[in-house]
């Protein structure tokens, strides 16, 4: 009965497995898992599968999955927040979604000037090391100190020997502090609808002092996720334990009710458009080269968004509007008032630039357009460069979410422009890219991090119960389709012994 067996297997292996991965040898070596000379239970053959598969899971890293909440609109919340466990026991704490840093931090036991109480409704927690039995006060000699002495983020106590930080942000608020070592806690999706409970020590920061707005209770979380780039972000961390891959995406919500998707990982969407980030720079820098509005380019010298150590555009989901320079605010305005000057009335509201419209917002204002290097274009409805305010006799008021930055050279695209779309954020390949997404409908994620395969996960936002499950790829269908061959010639032959 063995004949049939061995033969089958080698046309498996020379006709099969060619076609769908490119890279084997010609010649494989086969051996058996079970003697032939008598028959298996199925009951060992599925679990050996199912351990198998377990092994195909975990060796691809999952993809961890952050709860999202808050919306862009400055009458409401104005930030995107999510939930983060950290120590032992794990503790939650709210913290803000923030491009535009790098360290993630939370308010300690011995804060002063944070706030106790938030108008977001949600419990504000403070973060103390005492009671967490794996945490540990980063000290100055430690490698990690050095990373953030390089980033000019850090510094050094020479009076307790603890790596300390200050952070100024800038809407002139600002944070001080020292690094903590402990365990972060996250669920790993990694198949349908399986999480697997995963730990990982990171460093994050312990707030002693806040100023500015950070002390306010009306928008207070307890603190700030920092998703930059630089060496003590946590995406920087975790990518370099080989717990996740070195990139993130979102998608923001821009309805009332808010929320949407943060993962670590790369969304998979046949629109996305991508564009390179500029090489060595702090921040999520892109080369901006001109701004049009119903497909006619603004005339601006392109040298005003070129990057330097003082300008560029950013991408910062810390920031609520979008702001322009001086020089390219002007055109745009204008643009925006002549393309609406027969459907539209022009007022002014504490100084910002308005409409007075009676028919939809769709129907009325132009469709803006960012273009980028590479030749990917931001594309901008109403929604995305206007807010809505009350209404005057029955017109509906529209007043600009575009705003201008007095003296500095510097572009910000903040969450007016972020909403409402995918945007994946590829450090490994030095790139970003969207595209127009409903944000509330679950997304594909691939977890390759460097091992050159491509798992791609169906996930969302499980607050809002979208579900979650394996879109199966290429590779791994043709993988299916040899293992179901395999699995008839195998039950024929039980079936003859």
């Amino acid at each position: 009965m063995a004949a049939p067996f061995g033969p089958a297997c080698f046309l498996i292996a020379v006709a099969v497995l060619p076609l769908f991965c490119r890279g084997f040898p010609a010649t494989l070596t086969l051996e058996r898992g079970f003697p032939l000379d008598h028959r298996v239970e199925l009951a060992r053959l599925v679990h050996r599968d199912r351990v198998r598969h377990g092994r195909f899971l975990q060796s691809s890293g999952g993809v961890i999955d952050y709860q999202v909440q808050g919306t862009f609109d400055p009458f409401e919340v104005g930030l995107y927040y999510t939930k983060v466990q950290l120590g032992s026991p794990p503790r939650e704490f709210h913290v803000q979604i923030d491009t535009g840093s790098d360290v993630l931090w939370v308010s300690c036991s011995s804060c002063n000037g944070c706030p106790e109480s938030s108008g977001l409704r949600i419990p504000l927690s403070f973060f103390d090391p005492m009671s967490s039995s794996t945490a540990s006060p980063v000290s100055c000699s430690d490698q990690r100190c050095s990373i953030g002495i390089q980033s000019s983020d850090s510094g050094c106590s020479t009076r307790n020997n603890m790596c300390s930080y200050t952070f100024q942000y800038g809407d002139g608020s600002g944070t001080s502090g020292y690094y903590i070592s402990d365990l972060m806690s996250f669920d790993t999706i990694i198949g349908n609808y399986m999480t697997s409970n995963a730990t990982a020590h990171i460093v994050f920061g312990c707030s002693t002092t806040q100023t500015g707005d950070l002390t306010k209770s009306d928008r207070a979380v307890d603190g700030i996720f920092g998703f930059g780039q630089q060496g003590l972000s946590v995406i920087s961390q975790l990518a370099s334990q080989g717990i996740a891959p070195k990139a993130f995406s979102h998608c923001l919500r821009g309805d009332g009710d808010g929320g949407g998707i943060l993962v670590l990982g790369e969304i998979v969407e046949p629109n996305i458009v991508y564009t390179p980030l500029v090489p060595s720079q702090p921040h999520y820098n892109l080369n901006l080269q001109s701004i049009s509005v119903n497909g006619q380019a603004l005339p601006i010298d392109p040298a005003v968004f070129a990057t330097t150590s003082r300008q560029g555009t950013i991408v910062d989901s810390g920031t609520t509007l979008a702001y322009l320079t001086d020089e390219a605010y002007n055109p745009f305005i204008s643009a925006i008032t002549a393309a609406v000057s027969q459907s539209a009335r022009v007022v002014l509201s504490k100084g910002n630039q308005c409409y007075l419209i009676s028919s939809s917002a769709n129907d009325v204002f132009p469709q803006v357009s960012l273009n980028f290097e590479g030749g990917a274009s931001l594309l901008l409805g109403p929604q995305d460069y206007l807010l809505q305010q009350t209404s005057i006799d029955g017109a509906a008021v529209w007043c600009m979410g575009f705003q201008k930055i007095q003296g500095q050279p510097i572009t910000i695209l903040g969450d007016i422009v972020l909403k409402n779309k995918i945007f994946v954020y590829d450090l490994a390949g030095q790139r970003i890219g969207w595209a127009n997404y409903d944000c509330s409908m679950s997304v594909n994620v691939s977890t390759a991090i460097s091992t050159g395969r491509d798992d791609y996960i169906n996930t969302g936002d499980l607050s809002h119960g979208i579900s979650i499950k394996v879109s199966t790829p290429l590779k791994l269908i043709a993988w299916s389709w040899v293992a179901s061959i395999i699995h008839v010639i195998i039950s024929g032959i039980f079936q003859r012994l």
